[in-house]
C-alpha cells in the first residue's frame, strides 16, 4: 500500500529517510514530497545576539530551521572560528532547550549540549522549562513567522524572561504542484497521506483534493502531531491517525493501525 508523506527528505546515517524505512518495515511503500520552503530573515541581528552570550540565560530551539539559522550566521559572518574558539564555550554552560530529535541532532552538530528533546512539541517544552530553575537573564528564542504563542505565553505567565527573534519564514515549495501531479499520474491515489505541519497542509490540500477527486474519501489522513491534526479537523476533514510522538516509529505504528482493515490482518 502506498503512503504519501508531505515533508522534506531527511537522510540519517543510513542514507535513507527514517520515515520511509520505518514504513517499509510495515510493508508500506512511502514517497516523500516536500511542500515547504524556507527563507531566512534578520540574520545580521541574530548574529549580533549570538555574539553576546553574556546577555542571555540560554537558547530555545523548537525547529531544525532555527538551528540552521545559527549555522548560516556563523558561515555568513565568518564567525565559525570565533564559535569554535570562544563563543561555543561561553554558550555551553547555559541551558539549551530543544523540541524533537531532528532539532537535537543539529544542536549536537554545532557542539552544544541540550535538554528537553523528548518533549514532542513547544507546549510540552514550555512545561519542561517551567520546571527548571528560572534564569535571571532572558532565554533567546530564534523562531519562524508561524510560531504559535503557546511557548512565549507559558513562559511569560511563569515570569521566565525570554526574547524571541524571527529568523525564518515558511513559503510554499515551488515544485509542489508539479511533484504531486507526477506522483498521482505514476502511482495513483495513495492509501494514506501524512501532513507534517499546518502550513504544509495549507499549501498542499487544494492540490491533493483536486488530484484525488471523489477518491479523497478513501484516503486515510494522518497527522504528525496534535497541532496538525487540529488544522485538518478545522478543514472539516477526518483524521484517521495522529502520531503519538513526532517520530518515524510512532507515525508508522499509527498508520499501520489506521490501514489495518485494508491490510488483511
Amino acid at each position: 500500500m502506498k503512503v504519501l508523506l508531505l515533508k522534506d527528505t531527511k537522510e540519517d546515517d543510513c542514507s535513507q529517510d527514517p520515515y520511509i524505512r520505518e514504513l517499509a518495515l510495515c510493508g508500506l511503500e512511502a514517497t516523500l514530497i516536500p511542500v515547504l520552503s524556507f527563507e531566512f530573515l534578520s540574520l545580521s541581528s541574530f548574529s549580533e545576539k549570538l555574539s553576546h552570550p553574556e546577555d542571555y540565560g540560554g537558547l530555545i530551539f523548537t525547529s531544525p530551521r532555527a538551528v540552521e539559522a545559527v549555522e548560516l550566521c556563523l558561515r555568513k559572518d565568518s564567525k565559525t572560528e570565533d564559535w569554535k574558539r570562544s563563543l561555543r564555550e561561553k554558550w555551553s554552560p547555559k541551558s539549551v532547550y530543544v523540541v524533537g530529535k531532528a532539532t537535537a541532532s543539529l544542536v549536537n552538530k554545532i557542539g552544544l549540549d541540550f535538554e528537553g528533546e523528548n518533549c514532542g512539541n513547544a507546549e510540552k517544552l514550555a512545561e519542561y522549562i517551567c520546571t527548571r530553575e528560572s534564569p535571571a537573564l532572558p532565554l533567546l528564542f530564534p523562531c519562524g513567522t508561524l510560531k504559535r504563542e503557546v511557548l512565549p505565553n507559558m513562559l511569560k505567565n511563569k515570569g521566565i524572561p525570554m526574547e524571541s527573534i524571527t529568523v525564518y519564514q515558511t513559503i510554499p515549495h515551488p515544485e509542489i504542484q508539479g511533484n504531486l501531479h507526477r506522483y498521482y499520474s505514476k502511482q495513483g491515489i495513495p492509501a494514506c497521506v501524512t501532513f507534517f505541519s499546518p502550513s504544509g497542509l495549507r499549501y498542499s490540500l487544494k492540490h491533493i483534493q483536486e488530484l484525488s477527486g471523489d477518491g479523497i474519501d478513501q484516503i486515510k489522513l494522518a497527522a504528525i502531531g496534535p497541532t496538525t491534526a487540529r488544522a485538518l479537523a478545522a478543514e472539516g476533514l477526518l483524521v484517521s491517525c495522529t502520531a503519538e510522538s513526532p517520530t518515524p516509529q510512532a507515525l508508522a505504528a499509527g498508520i499501520r493501525v489506521a490501514l489495518q482493515p485494508h491490510c488483511g490482518h
